[in-house]
This record gives C-alpha cells, sequence and structure tokens, in this order.
C-alpha cells in the first residue's frame, strides 16, 4: 500500500509565495517521475510541474520562471515552492507519482488527496 500525503497550501495574497510538500510512504521500491496537478472551480485539471528521478523538470509555461519543483529521493518527498502567486494560481493542488512497489514488476500512478491554495487580497 502506497500513500502520498500533501501539505503547505492555505491563504495567501498576491505577489506572495507557498510552498508544497507531498511525502510517499508505503512499500515503495523506487519512485520514477514525480508531478504536480492543479483543478481550478469550472476548470480543467492541469500540469503545473514535473520532475524525473535524475532530476529532470518540466514546467507549465503559466508557472515558469515562479514555481520550482524539486525532490528529496532519500524522504521520497517531491516540493513545490511557488513564488510571486497570482489569483489565477488559485486551485486544489494534487501531487502525483509513478511508483514501483517491493513484490510487483510494475509501476503505478498515485495521488495525493490535494490541498487549497488561494491567492486573494
Amino acid at each position: 500500500q502506497v500513500q502520498l500525503v500533501e501539505s503547505g497550501g492555505g491563504l495567501v495574497q498576491p505577489g506572495g509565495s507557498l510552498r508544497l510538500s507531498c511525502a510517499a510512504s508505503g512499500s515503495i521500491r523506487s519512485i520514477n517521475t514525480m508531478r504536480y496537478y492543479r483543478q481550478a472551480p469550472g476548470k480543467q485539471r492541469e500540469l503545473v510541474a514535473g520532475i524525473t528521478s535524475g532530476g529532470s523538470k518540466n514546467y507549465a509555461d503559466s508557472v515558469k520562471g515562479r514555481f520550482t519543483i524539486s525532490r528529496d529521493n532519500a524522504k521520497n518527498t517531491v516540493y513545490l515552492q511557488m513564488n510571486s502567486l497570482r489569483p489565477e494560481d488559485t486551485a486544489v493542488y494534487y501531487c502525483n507519482a509513478d511508483i514501483s512497489t517491493w513484490g510487483t514488476l510494475t509501476i503505478n500512478s498515485y495521488g495525493g488527496q490535494g490541498t487549497q491554495v488561494t491567492v486573494s487580497s
């Protein structure tokens, strides 16, 4: 069994910063790509950022230069540092990871419960 537990959301003023964390736990053999998605009310879920096990990163155009994704492989944790936040960044943020567990030869996708980020004055 694998769990992804997210933390770090909240209310912040425009121009402010927040740091999201997502920790994976359970019978984990290896973690490949880790990602953050977000979903705003009335909108489709979109990929915000991703990071491979080797550290390669990709970002949505809307967050490039403002958000930074990183990971601590020893802690099975991914982070999303969000700076210069805008009202349009308001959404529920979900982490996701491709994980191989002990006893299987397959890689499955696991998701977190989501954390609310609200950017408002």
